[in-house]
């Protein structure tokens, strides 16, 4: 590169010294370096170093294709679409609650049992296309269903595809965090995953706004039809970019020793750090769990379809603010990012419900969709923090193992959260509130306590 003179994002050379990039003038390596700011620091193992002119285009094909599946998650979510199409279906009442433990849980408890299946594989970037296209299929599914069918059979009918599209989902969440630590450095993931949730908030925006403008009542069974076809091409998109990442092979676990259920129960029993995380990450279900009582509050108070439109413009606006801003946070200290967004969620609880004590502020719309722009952000915040710190802290042969682990005892966990917090919940959602408050404040102090695993913490 002797009288080259590099520009100021020239962010790939600084990634590996000892790397000299082939030619950094590319599109990829260009735009890596206006989205990714780096310091030098090296990968964990000989193998990914020799992948390592490969970063700026596996990088930029990485938050491509995450930021298609985010997008087609705006639309196939359990929390504002799908409860308002199956209402537009007739669907009873009780169906719309099973949606959440569904998705949720649904895409977490099968992926220990998953993770063996992905460590046979040498190249695992096919699992991810794999997780890609059955979350595709299942949100054409659903839009099939939309268009043809109405009643009970209809919202069964979205259930079990919603059931299919969560193991999609899980597919792709254990894949993504092995394939990510062995392409992408240390004191750069987070900054992906922040890109791709900013992107996220866009596609979040823009349907809000759709919804809103469309107003009471006017949304059709057809139109949310329309809104899941074009996630499953999302979803479409996103598996074509993530073929083209050029991956380092991966050594294959032997067969005797895939033990799933076996190994699950020694990893969490022999290892304290990993243990405490999941620990740690039950109790900060407070910014992922509060969310929904605020939505409940505010439909009692009168907010209609247009009002729904508020709330998921608010979700999009928190995700573009704090995406890439948090996915610099996580770099720096995802420990931090994550003891801090349990602090202020539980505080932020607190003051919400002391507001509404106000008279005229309970049920405002504006309140709520206040406070839940704020849970939003803090949760965006806290779900960077906590992907970045599970990759940190884990060897590039553990990542799949502990993501896996770690989600199977959380789709456990969030099962046993969630039934008490639906139980304080007959008493108001008030209760389930400070109840949930109490918990991220406890969260607070175990995340505090949590090792140091960012490569450039303190700086």
């Amino acid at each position: 590169m002797a009288g080259w003179n590099p520009p100021r994002t020239e962010l790939p050379s600084a990634v590996l010294p000892s790397i000299t990039y082939p030619d950094l003038s590319t599109f990829s390596a260009r735009l890596y370096g206006a989205l990714v700011t780096s310091k030098p620091v090296d990968f964990e193992d000989e193998q990914a170093d020799a992948f390592a002119e490969d970063v700026p285009g596996n990088g930029v094909k990485i938050i491509g294709a995450s930021a298609l599946q985010n997008a087609g998650d705006q639309v196939v979510s359990a929390g504002t679409v799908l409860p308002w199409l199956l209402t537009a279906l007739g669907a009873p009442v009780g169906l719309v609650g099973l949606l959440v433990p569904i998705r949720e849980s649904g895409s977490m408890l099968p992926q220990a049992a998953l993770a063996p299946l992905i460590q046979r594989r040498t190249i695992r970037k096919w699992v991810w296309v794999t997780g890609a296209a059955v979350q595709g299929a299942s949100a054409a599914a659903m839009a099939l269903v939309a268009a043809t069918t109405t009643g009970a059979a209809a919202g069964i009918l979205i259930l079990i595809a919603l059931t299919v599209f969560a193991t999609g989902r899980s597919l792709c969440s254990i894949s993504s965090k092995d394939v990510m630590a062995r392409t992408i450095p240390k004191g750069q993931r987070g900054q992906i995953n922040g890109i791709a949730t900013l992107a996220s908030g866009v596609v979040a925006v823009t349907i809000g706004l759709g919804i809103r403008l469309l107003g009471e009542g006017a949304v059709s069974n057809i139109v949310l039809a329309w809104l899941l076809i074009g996630a499953a091409f999302a979803w479409i998109g996103g598996l074509v970019v993530y073929s083209q990442i050029r991956e380092p092979a991966a050594e294959p676990v032997e067969e005797d020793a895939l033990n799933w259920l076996g190994d699950s129960w020694r990893l969490l029993r022999t290892d304290a750090p990993f243990r405490r995380f999941v620990m740690m990450r039950t109790l900060l279900l407070v910014s992922a769990l509060s969310p929904p009582f605020l939505v409940a509050l505010a439909a009692a108070g009168g907010a209609g379809f247009g009002g729904l439109g508020i709330f998921v413009m608010a979700q999009g606006i928190a995700r573009m603010i704090g995406g890439r801003y948090f996915g610099r946070l996580a770099d720096r200290s995802s420990r931090r990012l994550m003891a801090n967004g349990a602090l202020f969620a539980s505080l932020l609880i607190i003051a919400l419900l002391l507001v509404a004590q106000i008279p005229g502020m309970k049920g405002s719309v504006w309140l709520y969709s206040g406070g839940f722009f704020m849970l939003a952000l803090i949760h965006t915040g806290v779900r960077v923090g906590r992907k970045t710190y599970i990759i940190d802290m884990a060897e590039p042969d553990q990542v799949a193992e502990y993501v896996a682990v770690s989600n199977t005892a959380m789709g456990i966990l969030l099962f046993v959260t969630g039934a008490v917090n639906a139980a304080l919940a007959l008493l108001g959602a008030e209760v389930a509130l400070t109840f949930l408050a109490l918990l991220g404040l406890v969260g607070f102090a175990v995340a505090r306590s949590m090792p140091e695993v960012s490569a450039r913490a303190g700086n």
